[in-house]
């Protein structure tokens, strides 16, 4: 009997996930990409260290996915933190378990888990068509705008793994949304997710430009984050900013605590003692030794300095943060927003669309930063691809009268 095709368009991870699973399962299957190579985002983030998972028991796993737990229970039951761990290692990429629970290729890098991973898909029959973008569908077949010009294409069954909206000269550039919407698929606008805040600093800043602000904990609404930040020219970046910048967009005061464990009483009581011909602010420096960067922040959103210990104790734990709210959408690490759950069936196949599956960061879910991004994109895609084989291995049999 002849393979059913499958065509898989996108091969960041979890496009590629889903092509692994309906190749092991007999089908024929293409991936198609629109950049010039594949999984250019996936790589991107490995030159940071690829952050794979978190080694955390699956409660707590699926509590980063917040509202959408509970819809992505059943993929990352069955691709949790172990089982990632295993898949990497699997294609000879050993890993690691940081300080805070990150895991990590020994190598830190993506470069060698993708070559390996590609070498095994090529092994399946899996084949590579690049520099075709997806336009949409011509009658029954799918679209392409190829090198060569219009292409059309027939197949079983397709898997969309098209991203989310940032980072676009990566290749998640969102153009898909119209497609969908034109087909009456149920869409949420994207948002950018895990972003960087927007600051108008004032000089005073200047000299601590490009510094870590260590040592703190952010918070806006019911999120707290103990990581750091660096002070760019434009704002706050890293962890400690994205992994509460859902708040934030959704409207949350922003705030951080510069010395979290000191409480507020026994900084009152630091300020208090007598400074005899010190100055206030060598008094300061020498009482609450902040250091440069902290220091910088606190006299850059609490000028004028109260000169009531209590007063100045409260500021320093609980520092109103003003801002011009997060980065652009396409200089987000990450977004909100895409293929909404009433959309889908179980597999993540379009109700609006038999036959078409959605996997990764199109579907409305986000995670902070921590490889809790990178573990559902592979979850989703490996649901994706196994609800997708079923269903062209049905829609074969079904032709052929069997």
């Amino acid at each position: 009997m002849t393979k059913p095709m499958a065509i898989v368009i996108g091969s960041g991870p979890a496009g590629l996930m889903a092509a692994q699973e309906l190749a092991q399962a007999g089908c024929a299957v293409t991936v198609v990409e629109a950049k010039p190579s594949v999984a250019r985002k996936l790589l991107m983030a490995g030159k940071s260290g690829l952050n794979l998972t978190k080694d955390e028991d699956l409660p707590e796993l699926l509590k980063a996915y917040d509202e959408a737990a509970d819809w992505l229970a059943p993929a990352i039951t069955d691709f949790d933190a172990k089982a990632v761990r295993e898949w990497a290692e699997g294609l000879g990429q050993k890993t690691f378990t940081g300080t805070t629970g990150r895991v990590f290729p020994v190598t830190m890098k993506a470069s060698p888990l993708l070559r390996a991973w590609l070498a095994q898909l090529d092994e399946l029959g899996v084949s590579l068509s690049t520099r075709w973008r997806w336009t949409g569908w011509d009658g029954d077949k799918l679209a392409f705008d190829t090198p060569e010009g219009p292409q059309s294409i027939d197949t079983n069954v397709t898997v969309l793994a098209l991203g989310g909206a940032s980072w676009s000269r990566l290749g998640s550039d969102g153009t898909w949304v119209s497609i969908l919407a034109d087909k009456g698929v149920d869409l949420a606008a994207f948002e950018p997710a895990n972003a960087g805040l927007v600051v108008d600093w004032s000089d005073y800043i200047k000299p601590v430009i490009g510094q870590p602000l260590k040592g703190v904990a952010f918070k806006a609404g019911s999120l707290t984050s103990r990581g750091e930040a660096v002070i760019s020219t434009r704002g706050l970046e890293g962890g400690g900013i994205y992994s509460i910048s859902k708040a934030v967009r959704q409207g949350a005061n922003l705030s951080v605590d510069l010395l979290p464990d000191v409480s507020a009483d026994d900084l009152a009581k630091r300020l208090s003692r007598p400074r005899g011909k010190s100055s206030w602010a060598n008094h300061l420096r020498k009482t609450l030794k902040l250091g440069a960067a902290r220091t910088a922040v606190l006299q850059e959103f609490g000028r004028p300095l109260p000169q009531s210990p209590e007063m100045l104790a409260s500021l320093v734990k609980s520092l109103p943060i003003t801002h011009a709210g997060l980065r652009p959408l396409d200089e987000a690490i990450s977004t909100a927003g895409g293929v909404k759950q009433s959309a889908v069936d179980s597999g993540f196949m379009l109700t609006q669309l038999p036959g078409v599956f959605c996997a990764g960061e199109m579907l409305d879910w986000e995670a902070p930063t921590g490889g809790y991004l990178l573990n559902a994109c592979l979850a989703t895609g490996r649901t994706a691809g196994r609800a997708a084989a079923i269903w062209a291995k049905t829609e074969t049999t079904t032709e052929a009268g069997v």
